[in-house]
């Protein structure tokens, strides 16, 4: 039997002998569209490119690119498990042409490889074709000899694709295999083209026109190719299964949820375990790209589908946490073709435990509430709205949860009254949506990258250095002169200046106009655009005018690079530290590196105790006493993981890596040879020794979002004047208690107890005068001062 990694490694293979750059999936957080929730087709990681925003290497990409759709607009949830093929996650393999190849090939080569590679019999394949494209369907009568009757025009949008209401768009072909006349359902376009005969199995998108907002289509000069077909899908019918569930991947997953429960695969929990098996993969790689469950945005979306999974695994009898145990399953059957679950292992279990164990401590009482609120009303009944909001903000349960569990007993839920309590819950969890894409100026810095190029960066080896002046921004247009007192964007061919990123804040310092004329800024902000192809100063301009083509001197500020590099190296001394004392589920998730403080998040399930702090404090500053060499390195991200190197989760990186290698573990060699104590893929400036961090001093540990604990910390000379401050607060503190500072905390413990003891004494006497009582006299030690105790009361 073909597995699904032997058709993945078939598809991607054929292509790359056919001239196509085999490109890593992205991640399912999309970086470039603000419209998407999660990635969900192959298309979204070329958005820019096909809208001519970008440029790549290669002319032709293919992918399998990893998907979700559970939130938003895409939203397959509530019928996974039911159906034969709806999926909240699933694989789309994809080819795609950037101005390269059009429709003559792209033809071709599908029918090419379903017919030839995959073996599928020609006489069973039909297709559709947008009703007035004659190309495409004169295109398949010569290539694959299909009769009329096989070629099947639709005139409606199915069959025409576009971006958005403007933009790119064009018709498309979709490829049908044929079940034969057992399976009920009739050709696409007819009245039983719902049934299961006829499926889908591939779309072939042609990027031909451009759509303006007056409504004219014309032509693009150069169209495009963008295809998808789901692995799930076209896995299901080359085993000769009708079902996407049973597929060797997919059954493997329902047997390990089968095997966790106790359970029959094929028996009565059948849907049960095809909801996990489902769910499981969603939320892994959910996880594995950065996602945490969260009450809003798209943490809250994982926090749906993974509430929905575990909620199937009680049903089918488990007492106790049961997602995370399949995990090493998941990792078997996909961590070769996505290694980030190899990397995520520890975390994805991790969060599942945690999260199934909170949830199962409300569970039951959600259920009962639900069946109290079904019985006081008649038979067969919806549940009002108000009463599913309820569940949801008493004991967390996402409306399709309810849903789910009042569909096996055949009722529904008052949705409007439902979306209505709701609705200022959603809309913030809308605005969360807008995700990482980018801003409304894209089209401007991508024109400005495709026309100067990219900025050389030179702030590794040097703090200062000549330049010319490309670009001047202001106001989201580029101008060719700015004039004293304004604040503009200055980009240039090369500069020092390190641009935010990664944590790390980027530099200020000043820009010096060279030549005639005095000429001067200071450079309050650096960043990056067009996916980090440009650099752009951020400056208000002191003296005289500044224009484009101006040769000028760009300086850091040294103290301040300084103190953000010395901040940045303690970050990943501590990630290291963490990790070895508390477990390998720690994985940064975010930080700040500033040149007063740093900041680091990183996921964990609770608050570190005292002990813990105090280790993980220690252990850092031993790095840094060690005072090692702080070394870098290029290498593939192949080479950087085999070495241990750590990555941030959901981190889109490139050919090219930079390595970071700090501290050397007791009895090893020196540099980067998997021996070194911290290692990680890093593109920001760093010491030149750990010790040139100075020291190390932890402030508190407080919770980021849920099962994401967050660490402030100082170093250097922020740290020493912490800890002056501190010791002159305790040096005021034993002043006042006239104690010497050894016996500071035993003097304070002491009067801690005696006004506890005095409280006491005083509610007693206030009890007595409420009773009627009298209280009694001070005792004649108390008067005379003189107590045999030797302790001193109120009345002494």
């Amino acid at each position: 039997m073909t597995s699904l990694a032997d058709i993945r490694s078939t598809f991607l293979d054929f292509f790359a002998r056919n001239g196509h750059e085999v490109v890593p999936s992205s991640p399912l957080v999309p970086r470039n569209d603000p419209t998407l929730m999660f990635t969900n087709s192959g298309m979204v990681q070329f958005k820019n490119v096909f809208t001519g925003l970008e440029t790549r290497p290669y002319r032709r990409a293919t992918t399998a690119q990893k998907c979700v759709r559970a939130g938003g607009k895409h939203n397959d949830l509530d019928n996974v498990g039911y159906t034969a093929r709806h999926h909240t996650f699933f694989e789309m393999l994809g080819n795609f042409s950037f101005m390269d190849y059009f429709k003559e090939q792209a033809i071709p080569f599908a029918w090419e490889l379903l017919t030839r590679d995959f073996g599928l019999p020609k006489d069973r394949l039909w297709v559709t074709v947008y009703h007035t494209d004659d190309e495409a369907a004169a295109l398949w009568r010569k290539v694959a000899g299909l009769p009329e009757e096989r070629i099947i025009r639709i005139p409606t949008h199915d069959n025409f694709w576009m971006m958005g209401p403007t933009g790119p768009c064009g018709p498309c072909t979709e490829i049908f295999y044929d079940h034969g006349p057992s399976v009920w359902g009739g050709p696409p376009g007819s009245a039983e083209a719902d049934g299961d005969r006829f499926i889908e199995i591939w779309n072939l998108v042609f990027m031909q026109f451009e759509q303006f907002e007056d409504g004219r289509r014309e032509a693009l000069p150069r169209p495009s190719i963008d295809t998808g077909m789901g692995l799930e899908r076209i896995g299901a019918l080359l085993q000769g299964k009708h079902d996407n569930y049973d597929t060797d991947l997919m059954r493997a997953l329902i047997e390990a949820s089968a095997h966790a429960t106790d359970g029959d695969p094929d028996g009565p929990g059948r849907i049960h375990h095809r909801v996990i098996a489902d769910h499981l993969r969603s939320t892994a790689f959910l996880i594995a790209d950065g996602v945490m469950p969260s009450n809003e945005g798209r943490g809250y979306v994982l926090r749906r589908i993974m509430r929905r999974a575990m909620r199937h695994a009680a049903m089918l009898g488990a007492q106790d946490p049961v997602m995370h145990r399949l995990v090493p399953a998941l990792v078997r059957q996909m961590g070769q073709a996505y290694p980030e679950l190899v990397r995520g292992e520890a975390l994805i279990a991790d969060t599942l435990r945690r999260e199934e164990t909170r949830f199962r401590e409300t569970l039951d009482r959600g259920l009962r509430l639900l069946d109290e609120e079904l019985a006081r009303l008649p038979e067969g009944a919806d549940l009002p709205g108000e009463a599913a909001f309820r569940l949801y903000g008493t004991y967390g349960f996402p409306l399709d949860l309810t849903q789910d569990a009042l569909r096996e007993k055949g009722r529904g839920v008052d949705v409007a009254g439902f979306e209505a309590a709701l609705a200022e819950d959603r809309a913030r969890a809308r605005a969360s949506w807008a995700g990482s894409g980018e801003s409304r100026d894209a089209a401007l810095w991508f024109d400005l990258a495709s026309r100067l190029g990219s900025t050389e960066f030179l702030g590794y080896d040097t703090e200062q250095a000549e330049a010319q002046v490309l670009a001047l921004i202001r106001d989201g247009e580029a101008i060719q002169t700015a004039q004293e007192g304004e604040t503009v964007w200055i980009v240039s061919n090369q500069t020092p200046f390190y641009a935010e990123a990664g944590g790390q804040v980027g530099d200020t310092g000043w820009l010096r106009r060279l030549g005639e004329g005095d000429g001067g800024a200071t450079v309050l902000d650096t960043r990056k655009f067009a996916e980090g192809r440009l650099i752009a100063h951020r400056a208000r301009l002191d003296r005289g005018p500044l224009s484009v083509g101006d040769a000028v001197v760009l300086e850091v500020d040294h103290d301040r690079r300084a103190a953000i590099r010395a901040n940045h190296s303690a970050t990943h001394l501590l990630n290291e530290a963490l990790r070895r004392n508390l477990g390998e589920h720690v994985a940064q998730r975010g930080s700040l590196n500033a040149p007063d403080r740093l900041r680091f998040d990183f996921t964990h399930g609770q608050a570190l105790t005292d002990e813990e702090l105090a280790r993980v404090e220690a252990e850092v500053n031993a790095y840094i006493r060690q005072n090692a060499p702080v070394e870098t390195r290029l290498m593939s991200p192949d080479e950087a993981r085999a070495l241990g190197a750590q990555a941030l989760f959901g981190e889109k990186y490139g050919d090219e890596v930079r390595v970071v290698s700090m501290g050397v573990l007791p009895g090893s060699g020196k540099g980067i040879d998997g021996r070194a104590y911290s290692i990680e893929l890093c593109g920001g400036t760093h010491v030149v020794r750990t010790g040139d961090v100075g020291a190390f001093v932890i402030l508190g540990d407080s919770a980021s979002s849920a099962g994401v604990r967050r660490i402030e910390a100082l170093t250097g000379q922020a740290a020493l004047d912490h800890l002056r401050a501190q010791e002159r607060r305790l040096a005021e503190v034993a002043a006042i208690l006239k104690a010497p500072l050894g016996e500071v905390v035993e003097r304070v413990r002491a009067l801690s107890d005696e006004r506890r003891a005095l409280q006491n004494e005083v509610a007693q006497l206030r009890r007595q005068v409420a009773l009627g009582g009298s209280a009694q006299a001070p005792p004649p030690c108390a008067r005379s001062g003189a107590c045999p105790s030797g302790r001193r009361c109120c009345a002494a």
